[in-house]
């Protein structure tokens, strides 16, 4: 059965909630305006530096020496990334020659979900009822259950180890006869999965260490006798079947097969059985980036490569998985700043409604005495608040582009002009026409 808990807030706690939300308000106006205004500026300077950028950019053809002659260039050209660094993960020592090593760890556990539900009363206080819910998942980091809300779910998850999410990047690389800046080794992609070699006794330690938690933690985690009933010998403290289990742990060894440590190919797992996870399992999957074939634009200096540096600030430097053209790679420019220009101009637009709601919630707080009043005009105002967060999200995206590009400008503010003559315009037929009918 799900865990409810009901809390309820009076009249005055709204009111006062809701002067508050006025100055969250404003600062949600402010930070959606200030967001809106460089946004524009970021997208414009982006594509100037582009343009500036392909307009003196030279494709080489072979990069495996160094040329003097393109010292101080803007060159494009596809060659091999290589490598000498060894890299290695200290915790489970391993190791490998590789660009980019990395370690992700996943652990079984209860997850706490929450639902609630808001009802207003007449007079002016609200009722929330929270409904929580628990499922087993997969989650990157331990979930503390001693605070979830629900007393039957406490203290129900444990780990066999607690360690972290690890990446490990080679500091020398090297694109044909040239050094790549750590900008440039970031953007190297085309993970593979490592594969993973153990020593016996490395796994014998795991194993009885696992061992000892779960027999340990499960009985008082799960609660049941099932789990206790799987580990007879250490719940009942029998010697003889301590050293029955000691015995088959040995044979087990003999066979590289342990109860608690399964390793299958990239993939190291503590837990009894990997296609039937517990609480408390846990799997942690190694992957390395290997050198290979890329494409890269940027500054020669020397025997090494930089960014870019354009005459408006701006700095490039590009590398991508595979040979690709230099038309292609500064198009694919052009679309992600394009990309993250919506993207930013969606939020700015999101945090300018949210604002001008905090502004004006108080209207509706004060008539929560009267809920069903409260919920027509909550309609109202919620229309207004989109409307005027697209009007001024368009305002300040044209005043930004009179800086920069006055026609499109000019277009945006017609377009906001035509809006406000529209909705006057609608507003006063609405008007005439409520006249007519009385």
């Amino acid at each position: 059965m799900a865990y409810q808990e009901t809390k309820t807030t009076g009249y005055g706690t709204r009111l006062s909630n809701s002067i508050r939300g006025i100055g969250t308000g404003f600062l949600m106006l402010l930070g959606g305006t200030v967001l809106l205004w460089w946004n524009e500026g970021r997208a414009v300077k982006t594509t100037q530096m582009l343009e500036e950028a392909q307009g003196v950019a030279v494709h080489v053809d072979d990069v495996s020496n160094a040329d003097p002659s393109l010292n101080g260039k803007l060159i494009h050209a596809t060659a091999f990334t290589q490598t000498k660094d060894s890299l290695s993960d200290a915790t489970f020592g391993i190791g490998s020659v590789a660009i980019k090593l990395d370690r992700k760890v996943q652990y079984y556990q209860w997850v706490e979900h929450s639902k609630t539900e808001t009802k207003d009363k007449i007079g002016g206080s609200k009722e929330e009822v929270t409904t929580y819910y628990y499922e087993k998942e997969w989650n990157g980091s331990p979930v503390n259950s001693q605070e979830f809300s629900d007393p039957d779910y406490q203290n129900r998850n444990f780990v066999v180890m607690n360690i972290e999410d690890q990446s490990s990047m080679a500091e020398n690389v090297t694109f044909g006869a040239y050094k790549l800046p750590k900008d440039l080794i970031r953007s190297i992609s085309g993970t593979v999965p490592m594969a993973l070699s153990f020593s016996q006794e490395q796994l014998s330690e795991w194993n009885r260490d696992v061992r000892k938690v779960f027999e340990s933690m499960a009985p008082a985690a799960n609660n049941t006798a099932a789990v206790a009933a799987e580990t007879p010998a250490a719940a009942e403290g029998d010697s003889a079947k301590v050293q029955a289990v000691a015995a088959a742990e040995t044979e087990q060894i003999a066979k590289q097969e342990f109860d608690y440590v399964h390793v299958n190919g990239n993939v190291l797992y503590f837990g009894k059985n990997p296609n039937n996870p517990q609480i408390g399992d846990m799997s942690v999957t190694f992957t390395k980036v290997m050198p290979g074939e890329a494409s890269v634009i940027a500054v020669v200096n020397g025997d090494k490569l930089q960014s870019y540096v354009a005459k408006n600030g701006k700095t490039l430097s590009v590398l991508t998985s595979g040979a690709v053209s230099m038309e292609n790679m500064f198009e694919n420019q052009h679309k992600s700043n394009s990309l993250m220009t919506w993207i930013l101009r969606f939020i700015g637009l999101f945090l300018v409604v949210i604002g001008f709601k905090g502004i004006f919630g108080i209207l509706i707080t004060l008539l929560k005495v009267l809920p069903f009043l409260a919920d027509i005009v909550g309609l109202g105002i919620g229309l207004i608040c989109k409307v005027l967060g697209l009007v001024w999200s368009l305002l300040i995206i044209a005043i930004a582009w009179l800086f920069y590009r006055p026609v499109i400008a000019g277009v945006l503010l017609a377009a906001i002009v035509a809006l406000i003559v529209f909705l006057v315009k609608k507003g006063k037929d609405n008007k005439k026409v409520e006249v007519s009918n009385v």
